[in-house]
């Protein structure tokens, strides 16, 4: 594992795949797999998408009602405590990286739209679920409680290292939480996305131009790298997905996947909707370098005037009060 970082960098590598879609042993297999990559490849921490496994369900944007889908879907999410996490907690601890990921998690019958950060001895370090799932994603997701703030966690050689999922990158206080934590890396995970096609009936903000641009937005208020992370469907996930209505516009999405500096900018990016890893090497001395210019959680805060509460309880659907 030659990493050519300095002692003074963290090596990372931002994923841009495509799951076995709707196969929770493919994709774990997968998943396994692209560790191995980015270990090979140097980087202390590799980061996932939002629902890399089972793949994210782009069908309810245009079939949203579809109960043989649903049912399948439920049986190929991913336990937190399974089989299938522990193989993948392996490999991470095999090859000794971090590993960020983000798959639609079962609890019962139900699923929830989670991430998970895995350290590079295979222990579970943080798990979140999503504050609220999207739009459509109600149709298939439930709402966390207080699992969506999670514990910004000080992995070492790497840093603090947050994340988010995809529109969670529009809440305000959820990401001042997030951030006020003195994040590092922010993960900002994302479904596959497609560019923006003007007349077209969706939002400029839903598309990999204006998603990217939240990520960037992150990147600026935060002063944290921020690893932007999406899946892809590709021609011939589009063949198998068909029978599934078709991603969100119905067309291949575009490779968005991008590291973003501490200021905004793009370090490393994706020029293709091909499979790849997009490395870079992090100077976090940059993160240090814009807070000395304004730090929103710090020196540039009012807390006299402006604060934030946060209830960081679970709640059950039973509840004992003693």
């Amino acid at each position: 594992m030659g990493s050519t970082a300095t002692a003074d960098t963290v090596r990372i590598a931002v994923t841009q795949h495509e799951p076995i879609w709707l196969d929770l042993q493919g994709t774990v297999k997968k998943t396994c797999a692209i560790i191995k990559d980015a270990a090979d490849a140097g980087a202390k921490l590799v980061a996932f998408p939002e629902c890399w496994i089972p793949g994210y369900p782009c069908w309810i944007w245009s079939r949203p009602v579809d109960f043989d889908l649903s049912v399948k879907y439920v049986q190929n999410s991913l336990r937190v405590d399974s089989a299938e996490m522990k193989t993948m907690c392996g490999a991470a601890a095999e090859h000794q990286i971090n590993v960020s990921l983000g798959f639609s998690e079962r609890e019962g019958e139900s699923v929830y739209i989670a991430q998970a950060l895995i350290d590079e001895t295979g222990k579970i370090k943080m798990t979140r679920r999503k504050m609220k799932p999207t739009h459509m994603e109600r149709t298939i997701f439930g709402d966390a409680s207080g699992e969506c703030l999670a514990k910004v966690i000080d992995l070492p050689d790497v840093g603090k290292v947050g994340g988010l999922s995809c529109w969670e990158h529009i809440q305000p206080l959820l990401k001042y939480y997030t951030f006020s934590q003195g994040e590092q890396i922010h993960v900002a995970a994302w479904p596959p996305l497609e560019p923006f096609v003007e007349g077209s009936p969706g939002f400029y903000s839903m598309s990999a131009e204006g998603c990217r641009n939240q990520s960037q937005a992150y990147a600026i208020e935060s002063q944290a790298f921020v690893l932007h992370c999406t899946g892809v469907i590709t021609e011939g996930g589009i063949e198998l997905m068909k029978t599934v209505g078709g991603p969100i516009m119905g067309s291949p999405t575009v490779g968005s996947s991008a590291v973003i500096a501490p200021d905004g900018r793009i370090l490393s990016a994706s020029e293709t909707a091909n499979e790849q890893l997009v490395i870079a090497d992090l100077d976090l001395k940059l993160v240090t370098k814009a807070k000395t210019f304004a730090d929103a959680s710090g020196h540039y805060s009012r807390p006299d005037m402006l604060w934030l509460g946060a209830d960081e309880r679970v709640k059950t659907v039973v509840r004992v009060d003693v």
